[in-house]
């Protein structure tokens, strides 16, 4: 996936680059497979912002991913890669022989054409999908389940995956996106690859207007709000706050442990993910 850059004829141009986004091959989606979706702006369902900066934003549909990848045993072959407005990554439209279409994560060497099947003993072939414990070390995996028949929750943004780096009875040891190695269980099922749009980690937006078609809307620093907006404002003349930095309602900014060990998975964390 290459990124083309412009000629700097203005401000902007300088600093914007873009996708060229070769893998794509229709800008057109599967309509059964496409819903509406709502404008939320970060706000509850009593109009109240819970979410900052975000409002706005180009109307969109929401494509239904199938994350399971349940059709156990029936192949299926690639008939186009789109984009997704609403994920990082691209996305395949699969045809089953069954006669059954489903959207799911495009693979980095993903083509129109290739055949993939979600089965117990299937290939180690890029988009097939089976349980942890019948892959070999070393694979490089995506869309992994936490939990079985759950549905993949792990490396399913744009150029991220798993590797495998161990077994031990009915658990499977993952090297994480973030470095951090954690043990699931072998029967949960992952997709073989990495992710599409690998390349989506260099864009630079490179103006306001393309992050508000986004629905970014603008971040101010709490330092030069005034004392009522934000613990760190105020001040006489420029200053840069002076205590410890904080969110606007008081909470630690850095360093601050917000992870509770005994309502959460800690116990199959084998190493902590580097700083």
């Amino acid at each position: 996936m290459a990124i083309k850059n412009f000629r700097p004829l203005t401000p902007t141009l300088r600093y914007r680059n873009v996708n060229t986004f070769d893998q794509i091959t229709t800008d057109t989606p599967y309509k059964p497979l496409i819903e509406k979706k709502d404008k939320i702006n970060g706000r509850n369902n009593r109009g109240v912002i819970t979410v900052r900066h975000r409002g706005g934003a180009h109307k969109r549909f929401y494509r239904i991913i199938d994350f399971k990848r349940n059709k156990f045993g029936i192949p299926g072959v690639i008939e186009t890669i789109e984009y997704d407005p609403n994920r990082t990554a691209f996305i395949a439209l699969v045809k089953y022989v069954d006669g059954e279409r489903r959207y799911i994560l495009a693979t980095s060497n993903m083509k129109v054409g290739n055949k993939i099947v979600a089965d117990e003993n299937a290939e180690i072939v890029e988009g097939n999908s089976m349980p942890l414990k019948n892959i070999p070390l070393g694979t490089a995996v995506h869309n992994i389940e936490m939990r079985e028949m759950k549905g993949g929750q792990i490396a399913r943004s744009a150029g991220s995956y798993a590797e495998i780096v161990a077994k031990e009875g009915d658990m499977v040891q993952l090297k994480m996106p973030s470095s951090e190695v954690r043990n699931v269980r072998g029967s949960c099922y992952a997709t073989i690859g990495q992710v599409s749009n690998i390349e989506h980690m260099n864009i630079a937006l490179g103006s306001a207007g393309r992050a508000r078609h986004k629905g970014k809307r603008p971040t101010v620093r709490g330092v030069a709000m005034n004392p009522v907006d934000h613990p760190m404002g105020g001040g006489e003349g420029k200053t840069s706050g002076g205590g410890h930095p904080v969110s606007p309602w008081g909470q630690k900014a850095k360093g601050l442990k917000t992870r509770d060990p005994k309502k959460t998975s800690s116990k199959y964390i084998v190493r902590r993910r580097s700083k």
